[in-house]
């Protein structure tokens, strides 16, 4: 019983209708399952556009492996014409590349008729998806930040802020300065790390009343490209 659920189903090169349905059906529902799993493990950075590449992708890759069974001539052929094909754009998270690589597997498994691992691999990763977005797995307790101040001309800039940054245990590194206002005022913009537990309306609150009210902006810092 075993050896049948978890063996392959299209050991042979013939491609039946039926056969193709049921390979279609559960790619679609194995794919509907991690895109599922995608948004409730990234509920605040999800798009609609992945999830539903999610969803069809498994079913894409089924059908081109249905297509090309052991075929040698049909492989070399499919090959070349999706490298006429060029897909452009910035590099991604890699949770979500792993996520594409993710349904690329499961749609490689159903088209190949290994129905049972195919749902056994998702069903496994699916829960650990789960339980390492559940516990924060390698989650960072603190937060990168890029800071910019600007301080008036009779502060020293070198050590402005730095009462302000103990006082919050914020770690500091001064990147930039530049002048304003003719000469009057000037912007700093250091990197910051700010752990979890900090009111950050109190640090603000905080700079500006050593600044004097002057702007402030605290943002995210870029995530760095490679």
């Amino acid at each position: 019983m075993l050896d049948s659920l978890f063996g392959s189903a299209l050991d042979d090169t013939t491609l039946s209708f039926s056969s193709a349905v049921i390979t279609i059906g559960l790619a679609i529902g194995l794919g509907l399952i991690i895109s599922l799993t995608y948004m409730k493990t990234n509920q605040a950075t999800y798009s609609q556009s992945f999830t539903l590449t999610m969803v069809v992708l498994p079913v894409i890759v089924s059908i081109i492996i249905l297509l090309i069974g052991s075929n040698i001539a049909r492989a070399f052929s499919l090959a070349g014409a999706f490298s006429i094909i060029r897909f452009r754009s910035a590099p991604g998270d890699p949770k979500d590349i792993a996520y594409v690589l993710f349904t690329m597997a499961s749609g490689l498994a159903c088209g190949v008729g290994a129905f049972g691992y195919a749902v056994l691999f998702t069903v496994i990763l699916c829960v650990l998806m789960f339980v390492l977005s559940r516990f924060n797995f390698g989650g960072k307790k603190s937060l990168q930040k890029t800071l910019k101040v600007t301080i008036p001309e009779n502060l020293s800039y070198e050590e402005a802020l730095n009462e302000v940054f103990h006082t919050f245990n914020v770690t500091f590194d001064l990147k930039k300065i530049r002048t304003t206002e003719l000469g009057s005022l000037y912007e700093l913009v250091y990197s910051v790390t700010i752990h979890e537990n900090v009111n950050q309306k109190q640090f603000l609150d905080a700079i500006r009343t050593r600044n004097g009210n002057l702007d402030i902006s605290l943002t995210m810092s870029p995530t760095p490209e490679y």
